[in-house]
């Protein structure tokens, strides 16, 4: 019999995460946040160097591998539903603001052994939702060109083409491009906080996931803005041939650490 069968069959309720207080957001908390992100980067560049250059050539081995395999027009939706794993490649970089906001030193050993012992706990499982989100994202996107084009392949000139110069290719881009937004908006809604909780408190990922959604909820202007910064900075990054991802990821990896730190109490 497990502990808990015998903790309700002795009617002792079994232990569960409190519910965290959420704080209101300020009008230059987001500033605020961005300028502390790059601080705490420039204080310890080379650990965010390391994971930004993982995301980034992990983006361009993905791309590179549906070009050899001749669906180039895949690659467009790939690399915007990327997007939605940097919570858990930001990962590290949580571990490293954690510690310089502690004054402690920082060291490989500690940083990778942080991230790796909470990865075989709830920060394992909330990694899995975030893979499965983007699953869901790619097949989304096959199903909807496949409901335009049917099996005909275009190839990437002839789609740009068709999407700035025919109805239905203009309707495709934008179907696709708002179902994709709701995806993100959903993924941002339960990872933004998430992450970084689970980095920073022992709390069950259930609990850090609804924890995130409350925190947009009670600021959905500010945070609204926030996933469209994150966008845009991302955005500009993978248009850079994913190197810009090497600065702009441990950035706002360390200024997501700040902005949940001013989230929940």
């Amino acid at each position: 019999m497990s502990e808990a069968t015998v903790e309700v069959a002795s009617g002792v309720e079994p232990a569960r995460s409190p519910r965290l207080e959420v704080n209101t957001l300020k009008r230059d908390d987001l500033i605020d946040c961005l300028l502390q992100g790059w601080r705490d980067f420039a204080a310890a560049p080379l650990y965010g160097l390391f994971f930004g250059g993982i995301y980034a050539l992990g983006g361009i081995a993905l791309v590179a591998l549906f070009l050899a395999l001749h669906l180039p027009w895949i690659g467009y939706p790939l690399t915007m539903g990327f997007a939605l794993i940097v919570p858990f490649v930001a990962a590290g970089v949580y571990e490293v603001s954690r510690t310089l906001e502690r004054g402690e030193t920082l060291s490989w050993g500690r940083v990778l052994g942080a991230v790796w012992s909470r990865s075989g706990k709830d920060l394992g499982w909330m990694a899995l939702v975030t893979v499965f989100a983007l699953i869901i994202w790619v097949d989304f996107a096959i199903f909807i060109f496949l409901m335009f084009y049917g099996l005909h392949i275009p190839t990437v000139s002839e789609l740009v083409i068709a999407v700035l110069s025919t109805g239905r290719g203009l309707t495709f881009a934008l179907v696709g491009n708002l179902l994709g937004a709701v995806i993100a908006m959903f993924v941002f809604s339960i990872t933004v906080v998430s992450f970084p909780l689970l980095v920073d408190r022992d709390v069950d990922f259930v609990t850090a996931m609804l924890t995130s959604i409350r925190c947009v909820m009670k600021n959905p202007a500010q945070m609204i803005a926030w996933a469209l910064l994150i966008a845009l900075f991302l955005g500009a990054s993978i248009l850079s041939g994913f190197l810009g991802l090497f600065i702009t990821l441990p950035v706002l990896g360390h200024a997501s650490w700040r902005l949940y730190r001013k989230l929940v109490a």
